[in-house]
């Protein structure tokens, strides 16, 4: 059977074997917890509005029933553990040590091209997981054309979090993932790809460091406003209007993250129920069409076991002034979409856009953001694109390796 776990002879790092597997005892608590966590009872927000206020109650009774009855963490951990899973110490852009958690798929191929995906929040390595299973199906080790690599970042899943006693931040955690794109022998040049927080994860990369040639995103930055020549498109319009809604009706929780981290850490800690309102909403909030129940618990296990919630916030946390220590989100900053006003980026870039997502940036604006040498669009799929549409995404990498490669800077 093709093992996919030939590690590169190039690679420098003290890498390990791992395997996903939390203790009975942690799992006993888990089922306690679930058990004596009490939905709250019938209101009008939480009944007779849909999803307007936050999830409907019907859906959570549901989903705890699934949750305490049928769903089974340990078919979750063995897929986990289906895949080449490993770990191994890095360094972040600060030199601090993180010990990072990555699934991967190697080539036997001497010129295999290195590319690293790049998960968001609230997601992890398993976004990627049906897209591993494609690229399984597709290639085998002998003509696996790329070194497919899939880390946890840090603070997330199995990777260590970030020092306590340090300020933190998306471009130092960045440089862990070199550190470990490097360390694995790819210092010559590698890819990246990502949506969501590993959007910006790969726009960091890209800009900071010479090995990184360059990146594919399905969730792309905006050019500043004063870089704007003509009066918007009936398009672009349509888009303006998305993101001000957004900003009006969905975007407390980013809000709340990155100015009181700490005690959303407590809350979200405290019962997997709690924490399955808070992620569950925006898995469902921001895909049009819901996905099955199980991929959803799934999700918001791996988190609950893995204690990510408080561990990771520090992304949010970045959305404010940059001289701003420690860092702290502001609200004028994320009313004005500077998040999304990024720096043009020079190296080949590629931009999936599918039409569900909550900012479908156009085409002309991602022109404006980066060099975009590949650009696909889809009618369907949302945020979540590697879990909707798979076998999409992973075309227009392809697509889009296939002219980067040739076009990168070595």
């Amino acid at each position: 059977m093709a093992s996919y776990s030939k590690i590169p002879a190039g690679a420098t790092l003290d890498i390990k074997p791992f395997k996903a597997h939390v203790s009975e005892e942690r799992l006993r608590q888990f089922k306690s917890l679930l058990e004596l966590s009490p939905i709250a009872p019938p209101v009008f927000e939480n009944t007779n509005a849909g999803r307007k206020f936050g999830l409907d109650r019907e859906w959570l009774v549901s989903a705890k029933d699934v949750w305490l009855n049928k769903f089974n963490w340990r078919d979750c951990e063995d897929r986990i553990n289906s895949y080449p899973n490993f770990k191994a110490p890095v360094k972040d852009a600060a030199a601090n040590t993180i010990d990072m958690q990555f699934l991967a798929l190697f080539s036997d191929k001497a010129d295999a091209i290195p590319i690293a995906f790049l998960h968001g929040w609230p997601g992890s390595i398993c976004e990627f997981m049906d897209m591993l299973d494609i690229i399984k199906s597709k290639y085998s080790p002998e003509d696996l054309p790329y070194h497919i690599i899939v880390p946890s970042h840090v603070g997330y899943a199995y990777s260590s979090g970030p020092p306590l006693d340090k300020d933190y931040s998306i471009e130092t955690a960045a440089g862990a993932i070199n550190s470990l794109m490097v360390g694995l022998g790819f210092g010559s040049g590698y890819l990246v790809q990502g949506g969501d927080l590993g959007s910006f994860m790969a726009r960091a990369l890209v800009m900071s460091y010479d090995s990184c040639k360059g990146m594919h995103v399905n969730q792309m930055g905006v050019p500043p406003p004063e870089n704007a020549t003509t009066e918007p498109t009936p398009e672009e319009m349509k888009v303006l209007e998305r993101a001000k809604a957004f900003i009006d009706t969905e975007i407390a929780f980013l809000f709340e993250q990155g100015t009181k981290a700490a005690t959303v850490g407590y809350v979200v800690s405290a019962s997997p129920l709690s924490l399955l309102a808070w992620l569950g909403e925006k898995i469902l909030s921001w895909t049009p069409e819901d996905f099955p129940i199980e991929k959803i618990l799934e999700a918001v296990t791996l988190y609950w076991m893995t204690d990510t919630m408080p561990r990771c916030l520090y992304h949010n946390r970045g959305m404010g002034d940059p001289e701003a220590k420690p860092h702290s989100a502001s609200l004028s900053f994320i009313t004005g979409m500077k998040a999304l006003h990024l720096p043009f980026v020079e190296k080949p870039c590629g931009y999936s856009k599918f039409a569900n997502e909550i900012v479908p940036v156009p085409k002309s604006w991602a022109e404006g953001s980066v060099n975009l040498v590949s650009y696909n669009e889809h009618e369907s799929g949302g945020h979540f694109a590697a879990m909707e549409k798979p076998l999409e995404l992973f075309e227009d990498v392809e697509a889009y390796v296939s002219v980067a490669w040739k076009a990168a800077p070595f």
